[in-house]
């Protein structure tokens, strides 16, 4: 229960929680250490000292109400002087005199006729007020007579120590945060498919660290372009054939049986299409600033111009329109086969640009049939067919369209969902991006 109050006011970064760790025993010792000072020094010591010279004062004032000669010679020789007293006033101390609390108090306390304490005005020395039946008396005693000298230093000098060494301990511990922050940040980039310089650094467990993973990304990297040559070399050999058998089929005779052929051709083709893009991923595309309105403006205008009918709304803070590093090629393909795929099974297709803060969101939505939400999570495996009631590929390729558009997204750090639409009534894809 005590954790679960106390998790939301934790420092979330490693940072924090190191600092956080050194910190917060270095303000406990010292307040325990101050208490205990107090405890000890100001208040016991004070308080006996202050107890012992009360005794002297006592003395002196029976020795005075006897009229005793040697009065005078005691005083000097307890360094303690006596005069006619004024008009008193309130006890008098300094803000940061802890030790005068204590001080007065005991005075006050033991004192005979006591009518003032002033610690203030006599600056090394306290003077007393006190009212007997002969006069009333001023007593001088040197401070040091009455608590530890300066006891209040002490504390100062631990606050200023304490922070020195907190100051140097945060300086050391943000060099030893700061290469795990660039291990974080470069894998973060990889998966956007980016990549950054990585230099290991910092603790030899980071070190290790950074080093692995530099490995990692490097067997990647290198498996990367291998498939990429691979598929480059396998589309040059199936495209080949492929088009000696459009061009054979292009030369015979029209008729219903070469038609289903040229059918067929053609679906093999775009099979091949769906497959190598679904395989070789936009890795290889540069990563730009893009402006998202633009972007959404020239996916609509591109259906518009085939004669589609595609509406676009902007949603969110339609103010802004500032650049969102994106590679814009992978990002206007994936949309746009997302309305494509959404002209083939409605007749109404909605574009809205939703603009957020730290994203932005392209929902695609129609009025056709819809996925059930039983198959939503189906629908973006790859080489997964939903049945005739919405099959994303209409009965054509191999079920990689919205897994193409799913990976574009994650490999932008950000996501794809699928849903209704609640006012066309047909399917509904949000496609985020982190800016």
């Amino acid at each position: 229960m005590f954790s679960k109050w106390l998790k939301p006011y934790l420092p979330r970064s490693l940072f924090g929680r190191a600092s956080a760790i050194m910190i917060v025993p270095v303000v406990l010792i010292q307040v325990v250490v101050g208490v205990v000072l107090v405890e000890r020094l100001f208040q016991n010591v004070s308080g006996q000292m202050s107890g012992a010279v009360a005794l002297d004062i006592n003395y002196l004032i029976s020795k005075f109400e006897n009229d005793a000669p040697d009065v005078v010679q005691a005083a000097e020789a307890l360094e303690i002087t006596m005069g006619q007293g004024g008009e008193a006033g309130p006890d008098r101390r300094q803000f940061i005199d802890i030790a005068g609390i204590t001080v007065v108090q005991t005075l006050r306390n033991n004192v005979r006729g006591i009518m003032q304490v002033d610690l203030v005005e006599g600056g090394d020395y306290a003077i007393l007020q006190v009212k007997t039946p002969k006069s009333d008396l001023k007593f001088k005693v040197l401070r040091q007579r009455l608590s530890a000298t300066n006891p209040h230093q002490l504390l100062v000098i631990m606050m200023i120590a304490a922070f020195l060494i907190t100051g140097l301990s945060i300086l050391f511990l943000r060099n030893q945060v700061q290469p795990i922050n660039r291990l974080a940040k470069a894998a973060e980039a990889f998966g956007k498919g980016w990549s950054l310089p990585l230099k290991p650094r910092g603790a030899s467990e980071v070190r290790a660290a950074a080093k692995a993973f530099l490995s990692m990304r490097g067997r990647i990297e290198r498996q990367v372009e291998q498939r990429n040559l691979m598929l480059s070399g396998l589309s040059h050999d199936l495209r080949t054939p492929l088009t000696r058998l459009k061009l054979s089929v292009s030369l015979m005779e029209p008729d219903p049986e070469t038609e289903l052929m040229q059918r067929d051709l053609d679906e093999m083709a775009e099979i091949l299409d769906e497959f190598l893009a679904f395989s070789s991923g936009d890795s290889g595309e540069v990563t730009e600033s893009v402006a998202p309105k633009p972007l959404a403006e020239k996916l609509v205008e591109n259906y518009r111009r085939a004669g589609d009918a595609v509406s676009l709304v902007y949603a969110g803070n339609t103010l802004d329109d500032s650049p969102v590093k994106i590679r814009r090629m992978a990002v206007q393909r994936a949309v746009g086969n997302l309305l494509g795929n959404a002209q083939k099974w409605g007749d109404q297709t909605r574009l809205t640009l939703y603009i957020g803060t730290g994203f932005i969101e392209f929902i695609v939505e129609d009025n056709g049939p819809g996925i059930s939400q039983q198959e939503r999570e189906n629908a973006l495996k790859p080489f997964t067919r939903l049945d005739a009631a919405r099959n994303q590929d209409k009965g054509s390729g191999v079920g990689l369209g919205l897994a193409i558009a799913s990976d574009v997204a994650r490999s932008h750090g950000g996501a794809m969902t699928l849903g209704q639409s609640d006012d066309l009534g047909g399917l509904k894809i949000n496609f985020r991006i982190p800016r």
